[in-house]
């Protein structure tokens, strides 16, 4: 499953603060901040989902994720892969790397990141 991007966007702020209740989550929104029914909405779509559960509090919630980030972008990079490069992690570095407009020194340090997990290997 995947999230939306105003979906993502909270996931974002509930990542960085681990734990949060609504009030927590409405100060960390920049300006303008949404309603509160609207992340109240969009929190149950993400418990609904698997991506948020929470812990009652009295009338309370206090949220949290149940994906890690890196688990979750793993997961969607993966996904753009096979759909729109045919399944080839070769294509979609050929892409990256050519479209993305990187630096010399980007693409060195892509390398050297790349040469590191081939030792691993």
């Amino acid at each position: 499953m995947q999230l939306s991007k105003a979906e993502e966007e909270l996931m974002n702020i509930l990542w960085k603060l681990k734990k949060a209740f609504m009030k927590d989550l409405l100060d960390a929104y920049p300006e303008p901040k949404p309603a509160t029914t609207t992340v109240a909405t969009l929190l149950k779509r993400m418990t609904d989902k698997g991506f948020v559960a929470y812990t009652p509090f009295g009338r309370s919630r206090e949220y949290y994720p149940t994906v890690k980030k890196k688990e979750y972008f793993s997961r969607h990079v993966n996904g753009l892969i096979k759909n729109f490069f045919n399944d080839s992690p070769g294509q979609f570095a050929s892409f990256f790397t050519q479209e993305t407009g990187l630096s010399k020194e980007e693409l060195e340090d892509l390398r050297q990141l790349i040469d590191q997990e081939i030792k691993k290997k």
